[in-house]
C-alpha cells in the first residue's frame, strides 16, 4: 500500500489511495463499484477506474427513528430494497415510520431520477460488489447500505472507506466480506476533519462524475 499521511488532499486523491488498498480486487470478474452519494462518489470515481471497473450509484437513504434521526431503524435503497432493523425492544409507532418511509422515499426518488437520467441500474446479484463512501463517522448510513445490498444477494461485499472512526469500521464487519478502511484515527470527530478540501458534493458533481466514467468504460470496452 501507498504511503500516506493525514489529511487526504480531497476526495479524489483519498481514492486513488484507496483504489491501492483493492488491487488486488483488480480483474475479478463481475466486479462492481457502488457509490454512496453525494460525497461517495467522487471516492468511488477513483476507485473503479483504477480497478478497471464499472461504477454505479446507490442511494441509500437511512430511515432514523422519529426524535432520534442518528440512529437508523433501518433503509430504503435503489431498486426499490426496504430493510427494517430496529433496535430490540424498541416499539415503533406505525405513523410514524409511515411519515418518516415517505419522506426518505421522496428524496430517494428524487436523487435516482437526476443521477441515473433513466438509465438502468446495475444488477448486484452474483457480483463482487465494493461500496464506498468518503468516510465512517457513526457508520450507520454504510450498515444501511450493507444491510440493503446483502438483500441483492452480490457473491462478495466490501466496505471500503479513506477514513473511519475504529468502532464505527468495526461495527460493519459483520455485514461485510471485508472492511478496508486506510486510517482510523482517533479521536476522530467528523469525516471533514481528515480532508484538506472537502467542499460540500452538489449534484451537478454527480452527475459529471458518473457520466464521465461511463463514457470512459465504454471506450475501454471497445478496445478491448
Amino acid at each position: 500500500m501507498t504511503d500516506f499521511s493525514l489529511p487526504f488532499h480531497d476526495r479524489a486523491h483519498a481514492g486513488r489511495l484507496l483504489a491501492d488498498a483493492l488491487a488486488s480486487y483488480r480483474g475479478r470478474p463481475g466486479l462492481l463499484v457502488l457509490a454512496l452519494p453525494r460525497g461517495g462518489v467522487a471516492v468511488g470515481r477513483e476507485v473503479a477506474r483504477e480497478l478497471e471497473a464499472p461504477l454505479d450509484i446507490f442511494v441509500v437513504r437511512k430511515l432514523g427513528y422519529p426524535g432520534h434521526e442518528e440512529y437508523a431503524m433501518g433503509a430504503i435503497a435503489s431498486g426499490g430494497v426496504r430493510v427494517m432493523d430496529p433496535l430490540p425492544g424498541v416499539t415503533l409507532e406505525p405513523q410514524a415510520v409511515a411519515a418518516v418511509v415517505a419522506r426518505e422515499e421522496a428524496e430517494l426518488v428524487r436523487r435516482e431520477q437526476l443521477y441515473r437520467n433513466e438509465r438502468p441500474s446495475i444488477s448486484i446479484a452474483g457480483r463482487t460488489v465494493i461500496v464506498v463512501d468518503d468516510g465512517l463517522a457513526t457508520g450507520a448510513t454504510m450498515r444501511a447500505a450493507a444491510l440493503a445490498i446483502r438483500q441483492q444477494r452480490p457473491l462478495q461485499l466490501v466496505v471500503a472507506v479513506p477514513v473511519g472512526s475504529a468502532e464505527a469500521c468495526r461495527g460493519l464487519e459483520d455485514q461485510a466480506t471485508e472492511v478496508v478502511c486506510l486510517a482510523r484515527p482517533e479521536p476522530f470527530r467528523a469525516v471533514s476533519l481528515w480532508y484538506q478540501h472537502f467542499p460540500q458534493a452538489t449534484d451537478d458533481e454527480v452527475r459529471k462524475l458518473l457520466d464521465d466514467a461511463r463514457r470512459e468504460r465504454a471506450v475501454l470496452q471497445t478496445t478491448a
